[in-house]
């Protein structure tokens, strides 16, 4: 019987934290959102709300453990 071929799993912990785009972009969650609102004004929580761009020093590293995605 052939050797299939081998094959890289996701990463599951990547997968949870990080989402690619259909052009390929790497999308994060921000941080600074859990505790300590009361100081934060409404226009930067909503803000930090919204999804941010990976830097692209980090994208080659989270594309790699994505395979599939």
């Amino acid at each position: 019987m052939p050797k299939s071929i081998a094959r890289s799993k996701t990463r599951k912990s990547v997968a949870k934290r990080f989402k690619i785009t259909a052009r390929g972009k790497v999308l994060r969650a921000q941080s600074s959102r859990r505790h300590l609102l009361s100081a934060k004004n409404a226009k930067r929580k909503r803000q930090l709300g919204k999804a941010a761009r990976v830097d692209n020093t980090d994208v080659a590293r989270i594309k790699a453990n994505l395979p599939f995605g």
